[in-house]
Parts: C-alpha cells; sequence; structure tokens
C-alpha cells in the first residue's frame, strides 16, 4: 500500500503550475502543503495561505515529508536539496545543472541519511529515460546513448529548416513559447544537453564525471550557409550529445551538432521534442520519444518520480557501486564538418586526418577527424571565429574510408 506523500513545493513557474495542474486531477493520497516562491504578493491562482517566501517554512516543517524543487538557481537548488536530504526528507528535482554539477555528493547524502533524490524531470522533459537505464538496462552492455536533450535548440533548428525562418525569429518564438530562456546561452550553448548527458551517463555506465570536463559546442554559430551544406547532401543538423563507450576503461562524452542522415533515426524528430537512442549489445537499437519541454511535459515526469516515492522507489546507482574501472577519455577522434572564417583557426587544430578542405567565396570548411581535448582547448577560438562545427561521419564515402583507415592505425 502507497504512503500519504506531505509535499513542500519550491517554485510555482511553468513547470510547478503544471504538476499543480496534473495533481489536482487525481487521487494519489498527496498533499501540496506549502509553496515556496520569490514574490508572495504575486497573484495566484491558490489560495495566498498556500505560499510562503520562507524557505524554513518547508525544510524545518516535520509534517513535510517530500520536497519537490522546482527552480532556476542552480546554487539556491543545491541548499535547498542538500539540507532537505540530510534531514531525512525525500526529494524531487529537475535542476539538471544542479544534478550534474553535485552528483557524487548528493549519491553519498542518500546513503548517508537514508533519504531518496529522484530527477526524471531534469532529463529530457517527458522521456522516462533515468529509469529505464537504471533499471531496464542495469545488466545490459551499452554501447552508446545520444540523442535529442534539449527541446529549445531542436525547435530553433527546426523553424529554420522547415519554415525558412532567421536564427533570431526562431529564437524569439522558443523563448516566446517559454522553451527558451530570456538568456539563451544554456540551450544554444550546449550546456543544458550537457548537464542532462552528464546524468544519463551516470545511470548508464556508473561513470560520475564533472561536467566542465565534457566538450558542448553548440548551435549559436549556426549559419545558412550551413543549412545549404546539410540540404545539398541530404542531412539534417541536430544538437546530439553523445556517450559512448570505446573499451572496458573509456567513455568519450561530447555534445556538438550533428549532420544527420535520412537513415538515422534522430532525423525526424522536430520542434520541442526530444529522443533518446541507447544502441546495446543484446537489445540493439531502441528509441525513446517525446516532449521535451513543456509544464505537463515535465510536470509529468516529476509527478512520476513522486508517485513512485508512495512506494520508497530510490536509484541504485548499481553500475557505480560495481564498476569502478570506467573513465571519461578526451583522446577519442571525432569525424567533423568545420564552416570557418579565419585560415589561422583551421592552421591551429591538429586533424588527425583530413577528408577534404573546400574554400570559396561563399563557404568555407573542412572535413576532418580532430580528438574531443583538441577541440576543448580550440573551444574559445572556434566561438570566436564564429565558425560552425558538426559530427559529419556519415558525410561521404571518401570521408568514411579515410576515417576508417585512420581510426584503425589509432
Amino acid at each position: 500500500m502507497s504512503k500519504r506523500l506531505t509535499i513542500g513545493l519550491f517554485g510555482f513557474g511553468v513547470v510547478g503550475q503544471g504538476l499543480n495542474d496534473i495533481i489536482s486531477t487525481k487521487e494519489l493520497n498527496i498533499e501540496i502543503k506549502k509553496i515556496a516562491i520569490k514574490h508572495p504578493d504575486k497573484e495566484r491562482a491558490l489560495p495566498s495561505h498556500l505560499f510562503t517566501n520562507r524557505p524554513n517554512d518547508i525544510l524545518n516543517d516535520p509534517e513535510i515529508n517530500t520536497v519537490i524543487e522546482l527552480i532556476n538557481d542552480a546554487d539556491a537548488a543545491y541548499q535547498i536539496v542538500t539540507q532537505a536530504l540530510k534531514s531525512g526528507k525525500n526529494v524531487v528535482s529537475a535542476n539538471k545543472k544542479m544534478i550534474a554539477e553535485h552528483l557524487d555528493e548528493l549519491v553519498d547524502l542518500q546513503e548517508k541519511y537514508n533519504s531518496s533524490l529522484l530527477y526524471e524531470g531534469a532529463v529530457c522533459g517527458s522521456i522516462p529515460i533515468i529509469r529505464n537505464l537504471e533499471e531496464y538496462y542495469d545488466n545490459e552492455l551499452l554501447h552508446s546513448v545520444s540523442g535529442i536533450f534539449n527541446g529549445s535548440s531542436n525547435f530553433i533548428l527546426s523553424k529554420i529548416a522547415n519554415e525558412s525562418l532567421d536564427y533570431s525569429d526562431a529564437l524569439k518564438q522558443a523563448q516566446d513559447l517559454g522553451f527558451a530562456e530570456k538568456d539563451p546561452i544554456l540551450d544554444v550553448g550546449g550546456y543544458d544537453a550537457k548537464y542532462k548527458l552528464v546524468i544519463a551517463a551516470a545511470h548508464a555506465y556508473g561513470v560520475l564525471v564533472k561536467p566542465e570536463k565534457v566538450l558542448n559546442i553548440g548551435i549559436q554559430n549556426f549559419s545558412v550557409a550551413d543549412l545549404h551544406f546539410a540540404q545539398e547532401h541530404q542531412l539534417k543538423i541536430k544538437l546530439v550529445p553523445t556517450a559512448k563507450k570505446l573499451d572496458d576503461n573509456e567513455l568519450a562524452l561530447f555534445v556538438i551538432p550533428k549532420l544527420v542522415p535520412k537513415s538515422d533515426f534522430l532525423y525526424n524528430v522536430e520542434n520541442e521534442y526530444n529522443a533518446v537512442l541507447v544502441k546495446a549489445a543484446f537489445a540493439d537499437q531502441q528509441l525513446f520519444y517525446g516532449k521535451g519541454a513543456g509544464g505537463h511535459p515535465t510536470g509529468s515526469a516529476v509527478l512520476s518520480d513522486v508517485a513512485a516515492l508512495r512506494y520508497d522507489y530510490r536509484y541504485e546507482y548499481k553500475k557505480y557501486h560495481l564498476d569502478k574501472n570506467l573513465e571519461l577519455q578526451n583522446d577519442h577522434i571525432i569525424p567533423v564538418y568545420i564552416r570557418y572564417n579565419q585560415e589561422r583557426l583551421i592552421n591551429g587544430i591538429h586533424f588527425e586526418f583530413i577528408a577534404e578542405q573546400h574554400k570559396s567565396i561563399e563557404l568555407n570548411y573542412m572535413l576532418g577527424g580532430v580528438k574531443i581535448s583538441k577541440l576543448i582547448t580550440k573551444k574559445k577560438e572556434i566561438l570566436e571565429d564564429g565558425a560552425f562545427l558538426a559530427q559529419a561521419g556519415a558525410l561521404t564515402e571518401k570521408f568514411e574510408k579515410i576515417k576508417r583507415l585512420s581510426l584503425e592505425k589509432s
């Protein structure tokens, strides 16, 4: 039988209100006792006695056994979550930045204080990927986990490709719809996708990696020239985070755009939808697909965690506890397309192999293989040049042949 949850909710924005909408339609033995918000004088749809601007009204209330954290401030979220766990309260969070940056400590706190932290809503909105990686694939050998993890950037790329919108107009639409923040760099710069990738990798491979060690290059320098290049080769451009097991001891993690062929499952994932592609030794390829943004889709993932807490569910982090040999490897070679402005940028990047170089008034680009570590070193220069970079492994027969020969030698 499920136990009764008395909830203290932090944040009543898009996701918080979406969660409340869903809870109000269900009989779940759940009560929201108090909601902490920044501006208590703001007019709300719920009775005023439910709201407070004092966090301790929730954290110090012994009747509240479950805390739901849905605020944007990662530092404040860290204080809320850690204090709640230390007091023995179970927690549900959707703050992917906070979780990714402090996951090692959060795992230890749950064990030390016998409390549970669940965060399905932090990764890919409505898609139930964390619990599947934790439970369904717990004994599976995973080759890779990749996909479209950020609905905002995917929405922007879709509008540009399908409706011929300018980048700025597509971004404004995403912001108006609540998919992108006023400062969109977390989305378009690939940071949001990186935080989600770090969390997913912890459950897929048992590796706890600090986000600053993971390459992320986003779509902020995307141009019409890149769109035309992709269309000429019957490809689409998607921002794709990738976790790839290289061998028994090494794992590659990176977030960069990708030139996606029609044969790829991700080719037809459009607008604010997310998709997670899992490649496994026994289950082969499986695709998880759903909305990655919006109050009700993300709220449904949060509610799933809340419902699981009624039965004392917790992540066991099985792969983390069983396998300590796997480590991040940034010397992995990625085949890339780089559209650039200044020749000195290309001269400064050490290509492990070069498949093609093109120079014209309209477009300068290079196809070649580059180590992740080199891209991390040159990231600032790439962005300052206005260059655009994308994975290009499926681009041409010539490229594939040279790539294979080079990788075999390495």
